[in-house]
């Protein structure tokens, strides 16, 4: 089934490559100063349902990887972002849009006068890219298109470094979608047939290793069969963890404005009150998207181990 799938999206975007489908482009308007350098024909065969990489806080020097990257124009906008010392990776299964972001490509180089973009072919469920190499990873409406989102999701996890960070935007369904839409291959093609529920998005995310997942936009995609499919842009973060809890005494405290919260491995930081927390913890909760909302107190010089155990609150970590 899964390789039916791919031939009839695979064969769906060949031919959008070469015969525009608008109803298909992204709806998301994008500042004219960002893409004044990309060429104005690649914007009728763009197809997403947003501006991850706009959203992303790409920065000069970063390495970004594009997955679904079609015909290379998130990617061209990124090359203006990242600058001369930066990276942009795109991949694609598609020949045809390969063919149309390299020839593109020469262009974008002559243009900002710099060459930082490649195109490589591949697929989401294994991504041709090293492992820990990129700083950040974008996809526009392209997950959808896998029915293994569980394995996409582990490949961003592996190629990510460490303290990198993921941003897509894809459509996600209000509700179970029945069998008859999963077996339309038209639908397939359109981002309706594989999507999945914006719950059911967030925990694959998290269950392959990622924390502090966010929704940071969302609107009505499209309304099939009395479903509504919104448009979703979410953002996760990658933190290696160590196997056993080091506790070296350091303390967060929680600063409003709610009562208490709860972290993404079962913590419970009531407002205003230091709470004890591992290394690792103690980390993630100095780095975005925790560290407006936290303050980590330095320790002193005492230290323990104990083994990790995830929601266990004797330990007060992990």
């Amino acid at each position: 089934m899964s390789d039916d799938i791919r031939a009839t999206v695979e064969r769906f975007y060949s031919e959008a490559a070469t015969e525009p489908r608008p109803g298909l482009c992204c709806p998301v308007s994008v500042p004219r100063e960002e893409v004044a350098h990309i060429p104005e024909e690649l914007f009728d065969i763009s197809y997403g349902c947003g501006s991850p990489v706009l959203a992303a806080g790409l920065a000069p020097g970063m390495t970004l990887l594009d997955l679904g990257c079609g015909a290379g124009v998130d990617c061209f906008i990124a090359a203006k972002l990242v600058g001369g010392g930066g990276r942009v990776i795109g991949v694609d299964m598609t020949d045809e849009m390969l063919r149309r972001a390299r020839e593109a490509a020469i262009r974008i180089c002559e243009n900002l006068g710099y060459d930082v973009v490649e195109f490589r072919k591949g697929f989401l469920e294994k991504i041709p890219v090293e492992d820990g190499s990129v700083d950040v990873v974008t996809s526009n409406c392209v997950i959808n298109l896998s029915p293994h989102k569980d394995r996409v999701m582990r490949e961003i996890y592996r190629v990510l470094k460490d303290s990198g960070t993921f941003c897509i935007s894809d459509v996600v369904a209000g509700k179970e979608i029945p069998p008859e839409i999963r077996a339309d291959s038209r639908l397939w093609g359109e981002c309706i047939a594989g999507a999945v529920r914006e719950e059911e998005f967030i925990e694959t995310a998290r269950a392959a290793g990622f924390y502090g997942i966010k929704t940071e936009g969302k609107y009505l995609y499209r309304r099939v069969e009395g479903i509504d499919f919104h448009a979703v842009t979410i953002r996760g973060y990658k933190l290696a963890r160590g196997e056993i809890c080091v506790y070296r005494g350091h303390m967060a405290v929680y600063n409003g404005p709610f009562s208490s919260v709860c972290d993404d491995e079962g913590h419970t930081f009531p407002a205003g009150r230091p709470v004890e927390v591992c290394t690792d913890t103690a980390e993630r909760l100095r780095r975005p998207p925790y560290r407006d909302h936290f303050t980590v107190i330095e320790p002193g010089e005492t230290a323990r181990a104990a083994p990790c155990k995830v929601g266990d609150m004797k330990t007060g970590c992990c």
